[in-house]
């Protein structure tokens, strides 16, 4: 008996040994692509900010694998809800935008919930701004609203989309001005920006640091002025709105987020490898490159944020709804 009881022992032991690779999971990020969705078609301030983050971010991570797809629509809902029906399990992050992440279901039934999305890190928050062709007749905030009381309903803004930080600065300086424009929703920065380029639009909604304007003895475009608090350091020579005599406020953040689910090792490990990045002086220069404007805050004070923010925007709705 004491051999048979011995021979089971061993044979259990066997058993164990084998099954044991199989039962362990590899560690976080194990070489597998981490895919990261973006809401916005490609060449906008998100696309190319979560470019440039996911170089960084694969040297501080060894053995992540970063993928940028983009699935632009309906203000960036779309991507909202691929990322909500994710597997939380590290592999699938996605970037988050507000106002729209916001916004979008103050002014309709959306098909994805907040509370089903961490938010892991805020990167950027960067100042609206209405930009205009460098050749475009309009030089300020008040021909522009000159020309549109002359000839109301004729003069075109460009956005990235209903519910959208530059959707909203529109409809906030319709209100202080008085004057009426044509708004044009395209599914990105990018396309919004190639379109003033390209003289199909007369004025574009664009965030300070997507107009690519530093640096050029001659760029394309021309900002009348940003709707920050203050002048954008980047930018001295652009007024305000509120300098123009417009209250209007806006600006657009953009973070990365992940599943709701995700594990908190990972989580933390993701914000905390995205603080190291920062503080490098190699991404200060590439922040200089792409004149993002910076502004960086872990996932949970973010979200600590997000409640003011969402009472804002349904103020604005209850004041001059946008759809």
């Amino acid at each position: 008996m004491p051999i048979i009881a011995t021979r089971r022992g061993i044979l259990a032991a066997g058993v164990a040994s084998l099954a044991a690779p199989a039962l362990a999971q590899p560690a976080w990020p194990a070489g597998r692509p981490i895919e990261v969705i973006v809401g916005f078609a490609p060449g906008g301030g998100t696309d190319v900010m979560v470019r440039a983050l996911t170089q960084f971010l694969s040297a501080e991570l060894p053995g992540s694998n970063f993928v940028v797809v983009n699935r632009p629509g309906a203000g960036g809902e779309t991507a909202y809800v691929a990322l909500q029906t994710a597997r939380p399990d590290g592999y699938t992050l996605g970037t988050i935008n507000t106002p729209g992440y916001l916004s979008l279901g103050v002014q309709r039934r959306v098909r994805f919930d907040r509370a089903q999305i961490r938010l892991i890190a805020r990167l950027v928050d960067d100042p609206s701004a209405f930009v205009v062709h460098r050749d475009s007749p309009y030089r300020s905030l008040r021909d522009l609203v000159e020309a549109a009381k002359r000839r109301p309903g004729t003069i075109s803004v460009g956005s990235s989309g209903i519910g959208t930080d530059d959707h909203l600065g529109l409809t906030l300086f319709e209100a202080a001005s008085g004057a009426e424009f044509i708004h044009v929703p395209f599914a990105g920065a990018g396309p919004s920006r190639n379109a003033v380029i390209g003289r199909q639009i007369d004025v574009a909604g664009l965030n300070l640091g997507e107009i690519g304007m530093l640096g050029q003895e001659n760029p394309m475009l021309r900002a009348l002025a940003g709707m920050g608090e203050r002048r954008w350091e980047l930018m001295p020579d652009v007024p305000t709105f509120r300098e123009e005599g417009f209250d209007v406020l806006m600006s657009s953040e953009r973070g990365i987020g992940a599943p709701r689910g995700i594990p908190d090792e990972v989580a933390g490990r993701l914000e905390d490898a995205i603080a190291k990045v920062i503080a490098t002086p190699e991404w200060a220069e590439r922040v200089r490159q792409l004149e993002l404007a910076m502004a960086f805050l872990r996932g949970a004070e973010w979200e600590a944020q997000m409640p003011a923010q969402l009472a804002r925007y349904q103020r604005i709705w209850e004041r001059t709804p946008w759809q």
